[in-house]
């Protein structure tokens, strides 16, 4: 049997794995508060960045304050988030394999998902262009992956696809203005998270959608 039928096999057996894995998306927003709160000055939630939490080092960084003493914990959370997108793409993707824009927009979440393992793996103090690379997929991309979803998952309920297509515009742009330097006063770590949170927030929300959604049809199949 090709492989990819092994995969539609495994998730027609087990369909709700695909979505409770990018539930699983959850544990980055866990990580980040537990390692703030280890700052021994305190973190800046609108001037640092988020990879200043996996920041190895102790002390003044790209004219940021960074002192990170559970850094471990943080780029492990990169590291698992991102198996999480990429796993949860390609099981999830199996119930919209008639579509070519889905396999498009799956694919690039699940390139997202290597962005993030770079970005864990290679801490911004480290190998500073695997960092690099790393975020510019996890949030670039992955925005764009979003977008193309929201136009490509034609059984999702349309206010569904609405809220995706939405979520993707903010996020995108979030991201063109943290690579563009502005800040407007409200400093760059705050448009790294408007390029980054709602994009997991929909991870989550899509994964207790499509969980909804095979419990509805399991119920209906059985009454």
């Amino acid at each position: 049997m090709h492989p990819n039928n092994r995969v539609k096999v495994f998730t027609d057996k087990f369909p709700l794995l695909g979505p409770i894995i990018w539930i699983l998306s959850a544990q980055y927003f866990a990580a980040q508060i537990i390692v703030a709160s280890t700052w021994p000055k305190g973190y800046d939630w609108a001037g640092n960045f988020i990879s200043d939490l996996g920041n190895t080092t102790c002390g003044q960084f790209a004219s940021r304050y960074v002192c990170s003493p559970d850094h471990p914990l943080m780029n492990i959370s990169f590291i698992l988030l991102g198996i999480i997108m990429a796993a949860g793409s390609l099981l999830i993707y199996q119930e919209f394999r008639e579509s070519r824009a889905s396999l498009i927009g799956f694919s690039l979440m699940a390139l997202a998902g290597l962005g993030s393992v770079l970005v864990g793996a290679f801490p911004e103090n480290t190998v500073t262009g695997m960092h690099v690379l790393g975020a510019f997929l996890a949030l670039g991309v992955g925005d764009v992956s979003i977008i193309i979803l929201a136009r490509a998952l034609g059984n999702v309920r349309p206010g569904f696809r609405i809220f995706t297509l939405w979520i993707g515009i903010i996020s995108l742009a979030g991201f063109l203005l943290f690579i563009s330097g502005a800040h407007f006063g409200v400093g760059r770590g705050t448009f790294e998270r408007i390029a980054s949170y709602p994009q997991t927030l929909w991870l989550i929300l899509f994964g207790i959608y499509m969980s909804a959604s095979h419990y509805r049809h399991r119920r209906l199949k059985s009454s």
